[in-house]
């Protein structure tokens, strides 16, 4: 048994097996090492990625609360403008109720003129046919 362990042949045959052998893992190994440095490179670039997010939510930030900010504003804004329209609304009632009392007044002065007008157009014939106003109309103004 010791001569066929210890012949050439056997040893020979034995190299080859562990030198193919050692061939096989070391194609593995550069090929797991491939993936490896692949998986790598794509998570310095997935770095680089949440990095860009991480800047993007940061200004993000800052501009939700400007427009928070604004927000505050022009609601501060909107109540002073229905308060406004509140003040508005009172001026036209009160507006519209001085109009109404101004066409009644209006109605009564325009009786008036018109009264006034037939008072002076019989002052005025009074004036121009004394004669005949007097003695033509049994009750003279």
């Amino acid at each position: 048994m010791y001569r066929r362990v210890s012949s050439s042949r056997f040893i020979a045959f034995a190299t080859i097996g562990i030198v193919i052998v050692m061939a096989v893992f070391t194609w593995v190994m550069y090929g797991m090492a491939q993936r490896v440095f692949v998986m790598t490179d794509i998570m310095v670039e997935l770095n680089q990625s949440i990095k860009s997010m991480v800047g993007t939510q940061e200004s993000m930030t800052a501009d939700i609360h400007a427009m928070a900010l604004k927000f505050d504003t022009m609601n501060t804004s909107m109540v002073k403008m229905n308060k406004n329209v509140g003040d508005m609304n009172t001026s036209i009632s009160g507006m519209a109720h001085n109009i109404e009392t101004m066409s009644k007044t209006m109605q009564v002065m325009t009786v008036s003129v018109n009264r006034m007008t037939r008072d002076i157009g019989q002052a005025s014939y009074a004036f121009s046919q004394p004669m005949s106003y007097m003695w033509g109309n049994p009750f003279p103004f």
